[in-house]
C-alpha cells in the first residue's frame, strides 16, 4: 500500500511512502480509500500549527470514502464490496462528546486517510447513498458532520430563520445547504462576487461583499431587521465581534473555525447585553453522520466540489487549501 507519511512539519516532510497494510482485527473493516477530501485542520497538522507534539511519523488527513476490502471478527454490518465513509472521530459513536472520545480522531490521533488502504472500526463506518460518488462522499465526515451538529443538534434551526455563513469554504457551502434545505433563509459573505453569484445560485437569500461591506455585522442586522437567528462561525477571533453585530437578542453562534486567528479579545460585554449563545462545535458522533447521510439523501443534495486532485498532487492541493482560493471542497482522488 501506498500513503503519504509526515515526517517533519512542512509540506517538504509529507512524503509518498510503500508499507505492508495492516489486517483488520476484532470488530474492524479493511478499506480501499478511493477519495479523501481536504479540511483545514489537516493543513495545520502538517504546518505544525495545531499540534506541536504530534508524534511522527503520521499519516494526515481525516475524511476518506472507499470500499471494504476486508473484514475482521465479529462484524457482521459490513462485507466485502461495501461502499463506505469513515466517523471522523472512530471512538465517537453516540452519545456526548468526553476526552476520551476526542482522542479517537483520524489524521491526529489515529492514522489518516491519505493512503490506499485503511483499517476503521466497523460500527463507525456508514455505507454511502447509492447516488453519491467517492469524492462527494469523502467531504462528508468532517465539515458536514460539523455542520449538522452545529445547525440541528441542540437547538435546530427553523424554517423561516436567519442563517449568516462566512465565506464559501467546505464548511459554509454545507451550511448553505443544509440550513436551505430546512427552510431557512441563508445570507452569504465573501471578498468574491464570483462566489457570491455561486452561492446564490445555491439558495442564498442575500449575499454581502465584506470587502465593498467591511461592517457586514451590522449589514446583516439591518437586512433581518433586528439580527440573524444563527451563525456558523468559521473565523474565529478575527470576525467574532462581526457575528456577534450580526446575532440578534438571544440569538445563537456556532464558533466551528479559526480561519482568521485562534487568539484574540473576546468582546464579553457583547454577549453579556445580548444574552447571545455561544457553543463550540467539534465536528460530531458517527450517529450524526448517519443522520446527515439520510437527510442529504432525502433531500438529494449533492455536496459542492470545487476542485480534484490526482493522488500524486497533494501538495497542490495543500497549497489551494492554504491560498483558500477554492469553493466548497477540495477532493484527491485515490487510485
Amino acid at each position: 500500500m501506498k500513503s503519504y507519511r509526515l515526517n517533519s512539519f512542512g509540506l517538504d516532510g509529507l512524503r509518498l511512502e510503500e508499507s505492508i497494510p495492516a489486517e483488520p482485527g476484532p470488530g474492524q473493516i479493511g478499506v480501499a480509500i478511493k477519495a479523501v477530501s481536504l479540511n483545514y485542520r489537516d493543513l495545520l497538522m502538517v504546518t505544525g500549527l495545531y499540534d506541536k507534539n504530534l508524534a511522527m511519523p503520521m499519516t494526515p488527513c481525516s475524511d476518506g470514502a472507499g470500499e471494504v476490502i476486508a473484514v475482521g471478527p465479529g462484524v457482521t454490518q459490513h462485507k466485502i464490496g461495501d461502499r463506505v465513509v469513515g466517523g471522523f472521530m472512530q471512538g465517537w459513536v453516540s452519545g456526548p462528546y468526553d476526552r476520551e472520545k476526542s482522542k479517537t480522531a483520524l489524521g491526529g490521533a489515529l492514522p489518516g486517510t491519505l493512503a490506499t488502504q485503511v483499517i476503521w472500526e466497523a460500527n463507525a463506518s456508514v455505507p454511502i447513498p447509492e447516488y453519491m460518488t467517492f469524492e462527494e462522499a469523502a467531504t462528508l465526515p468532517c465539515a458536514a458532520v460539523t455542520v449538522w451538529n452545529a445547525l440541528f443538534e441542540d437547538r435546530p434551526i427553523r424554517p423561516g430563520e436567519t442563517v449568516l455563513v462566512q465565506g464559501t469554504g467546505g464548511v459554509s457551502i454545507f451550511a448553505l445547504q443544509l440550513a436551505h434545505a430546512a427552510g431557512a433563509k441563508v445570507i452569504v459573505t465573501s471578498s468574491s462576487d464570483e462566489k457570491l453569484a455561486r452561492a446564490k445560485a445555491l439558495g442564498a437569500w442575500e449575499t454581502i461583499n465584506y470587502r465593498s461591506v467591511p461592517q457586514w455585522g451590522a449589514e446583516a442586522r439591518r437586512m433581518t431587521g433586528g439580527g440573524v437567528d444563527c451563525v456558523v462561525e468559521v473565523g474565529g477571533a478575527g470576525t467574532l465581534k462581526q457575528s456577534l453585530d450580526a446575532v440578534r437578542f438571544e440569538g445563537r453562534i456556532n464558533l466551528i473555525g479559526v480561519l482568521s486567528g485562534a487568539v484574540g479579545e473576546i468582546p464579553t460585554t457583547m454577549i453579556l447585553h445580548k444574552a447571545a449563545h455561544l457553543r463550540g462545535i467539534y465536528v460530531g458522533s458517527v450517529e450524526m453522520l448517519r443522520s446527515l447521510v439520510m437527510a442529504l439523501e432525502t433531500n438529494s443534495i449533492r455536496p459542492q466540489i470545487g476542485s480534484k486532485f490526482d493522488f500524486e498532487h497533494v501538495h497542490e492541493a495543500m497549497q489551494l487549501m492554504e491560498s483558500a482560493g477554492h469553493f466548497g471542497k477540495i477532493v484527491i482522488s485515490v487510485p
